[in-house]
């Protein structure tokens, strides 16, 4: 299991099912979980969480960086197994209590090409998942000192209306979908509701100082990558 700890530290665990990557934020015995996976990898999930000493008591809270269903998943089942709160942006809220997924739209050619004829067919029959109510919404930026971290939350869209961002310590980032850790010298995710918006959030997130971002899928990507992919698609989507 791969993990990063900050300069006063603070840990962070990759959990991780082949292309789906959740994260535990461990600190003085106080847990955070980022996203939760694909329903498929619940045993390997929990597994992980409780060799890390995480319990109902200790689990202060899980981060949805969004609501699609390869994020979700498990949530329901997190929220009861560890009696703990589900923080997601308030634009994804319906979506989580719904367990419905955001459409969404390719920006490759490959991409489009499926999302175009199978995107609303395919969620609706297989994109579904149990719904569950979030607890604290998020709007532009929320603290995570409340829950005895140094960090923070921010609003990084593009990839769905409500795609969120975890800060810690302006050292490291977890980006959800913001970007994509598949491709050797890209971060652009396959697909996005808005190209030009997560562009833009590319900028947020280099003004916060980390040098690691860590996607939820594939591996981490340096800050000198984001700056190289943030040139180039800003003149693309923003001329």
């Amino acid at each position: 299991m791969k993990h990063w700890t900050t300069k006063s530290g603070q840990a962070i665990h990759r959990i991780s099912n082949g292309m789906y990557n959740c994260f535990l934020i461990s600190y003085r015995n106080r847990h955070l979980l980022v996203d939760t996976g694909r329903k498929n990898s619940w045993k390997k999930l929990t597994r992980e969480l409780d060799g890390l000493g995480v319990t109902g008591g200790s689990l202060s809270g899980l981060i949805l960086t969004h609501s699609h269903y390869d994020h979700v998943e498990n949530a329901a089942n997190i929220k009861k197994k560890y009696n703990t709160r589900i923080i997601i942006h308030k634009r994804e809220a319906d979506y989580l209590r719904q367990g419905e997924n955001p459409v969404i739209h390719g920006i490759t050619f490959f991409s489009k090409f499926i999302t175009e004829r199978l995107s609303r067919k395919y969620l609706t029959r297989f994109c579904r998942y149990q719904p569950v109510d979030g607890d604290i919404l998020v709007e532009d930026r929320y603290d995570l000192s409340l829950f005895g971290f140094n960090g923070y939350i921010i609003h990084t869209p593009g990839h769905s209306p409500g795609s969120t961002s975890i800060i810690i310590e302006n050292e490291i980032a977890m980006v959800g979908d913001a970007m994509f850790g598949v491709i050797k010298g890209s971060v652009l995710p396959l697909v996005a509701t808005d190209p030009g918006l997560m562009v833009k959030s590319w900028e947020r997130l280099l003004n916060t100082d980390c040098s690691i971002y860590l996607p939820a899928h594939g591996t981490q990507r340096s800050k000198e990558l984001l700056e190289r992919q943030h040139k180039k698609y800003q003149r693309k989507y923003d001329p």
